[in-house]
């Protein structure tokens, strides 16, 4: 791990987002005039002395402990979400699990969204129970009312918006507020609408967590987490992350800082498409509901135009009622849309999910089979193309 971070006490840049995109966190001089950091590989760090051998007296001392290439990609993504600070991780449920054992102890009490991404929820049942952390489930639809839920010993309060697979809104800084007058600090995954789409630190949150795997490293070839902070939560925070012996792949950070120089043309490109298909899908009769909050018809849509700055390529859609073997006969067919976990990526993917065996706080009673669905970059009427066949399909077995 590295010191490199994004707000720290120097003057905000007054340049644009893309043009930080394109020129935060590198320095072409500082490699003989190369316009991408290299990717150094290693573990041993020489020292000249004996004595800066003894006080760690020179920026870098161990592979494990960050080189340039991590520094490189822990500034520009601390810089770009707004953060004091950026570590990485491995993956982004390692991001995720490395937060919350930096955050809590023994006797604790955690408040999880009961719409988070279903590994988050195994780390608390497992591992947060194991070491005496109880964890409560909230409706992630409850605002200002998490106040309710909060103990003396309520130490984090996490949150996802929009929530995994079923894509509700969260009032973050709602939460916030009562989160930070009962004595707990917020973490969210910020993984749907990355650093670009949602500035996490405006509105109340002390950690942000990303599978950078996704829009971060945007191509589906590299696993990589990130774990941004503020000043506050740094401080405490990252000696317990650095004892938890994380060792970030340079080729991967390499992977991140590539795909960042082309985050938000990607972007764009996810959220337009994205919502194209959306309101297609909202069209088809096939259809019983569509799970995007960019859709004005959306339940949080008021909550992302308040506070979100654009859309990510992941929804979902509920299909009236059907026999799996239809489902079965739509997905399988299916040309341009792979089925296939993690997102993010150039690819467009389709995933049949059912959340009802792990919500609960709330139920999560759909009209019908549920699809989770990318949209990557691919032509928006090719992609309608071939989802129009699957449904013919559809339609086909079910007689």
């Amino acid at each position: 791990m590295t010191t490199s971070g994004g707000n720290d006490g120097k003057p905000k840049s007054k340049r644009r987002t893309s043009t930080d995109i394109v020129h935060h966190g590198r320095d072409p001089f500082a490699h003989h005039g190369f316009v991408n950091p290299p990717v150094y590989r290693g573990s041993t760090v020489l020292f000249k002395s004996l004595e800066s051998f003894e006080k760690r007296q020179q920026r870098y001392t161990y592979g494990r402990k960050g080189t340039p290439t991590t520094e490189a990609l822990e500034a520009a993504i601390a810089h770009l979400e707004g953060g004091h600070r950026t570590m990485l991780a491995t993956n982004g449920l390692a991001a995720i699990s490395h937060t919350m054992l930096a955050l809590v102890k023994t006797g604790d009490h955690v408040l999880v969204t009961d719409s988070v991404y279903q590994p988050t929820r195994k780390l608390c049942e497992n591992i947060l129970k194991k070491l005496g952390v109880e964890t409560t489930y909230y409706d992630p639809l409850i605002g200002a009312g998490i106040a309710k839920l909060m103990r003396p010993n309520t130490t984090v309060v996490f949150t996802e918006s929009p929530g995994s697979q079923t894509f509700e809104m969260q009032d973050i800084p709602a939460i916030a507020k009562a989160a930070h007058a009962g004595g707990a600090m917020v973490v969210m995954d910020n993984t749907w609408a990355s650093p670009l789409y949602y500035k996490p630190f405006e509105h109340g949150v002390d950690v942000s967590v990303q599978a950078a795997t996704k829009y971060i490293v945007g191509h589906a070839d590299a696993m990589l987490g990130s774990i941004t902070m503020t000043q506050e939560a740094a401080a405490r925070m990252a000696p317990q992350i650095d004892f938890l012996g994380i060792g970030v792949g340079t080729e991967e950070c390499y992977l991140g800082m590539r795909g960042i120089r082309t985050i938000e043309v990607r972007l764009e490109r996810h959220w337009r498409s994205g919502l194209e298909m959306a309101r297609w899908l909202q069209a088809r009769p096939e259809v019983a509901r569509v799970l995007h909050p960019g859709l004005e018809t959306d339940p949080g849509h008021a909550i992302w135009k308040r506070d979100f700055l654009g859309a990510s390529g992941l929804f979902a859609f509920i299909l009236k009622p059907a026999p799996k073997a239809a489902v079965a006969a739509m997905l399988e067919g299916l040309e341009l849309f792979g089925m296939g976990a993690s997102w993010g990526g150039f690819e467009s993917l389709v995933l049949p999910f059912d959340a009802s065996a792990y919500r609960t706080a709330t139920k999560w009673q759909p009209e019908g089979p549920c699809v989770r669905i990318h949209i990557g970059l691919e032509d928006v009427e090719d992609l309608k193309a071939d989802l129009d066949a699957g449904f013919d399909r559809l339609r086909a077995a079910k007689g």
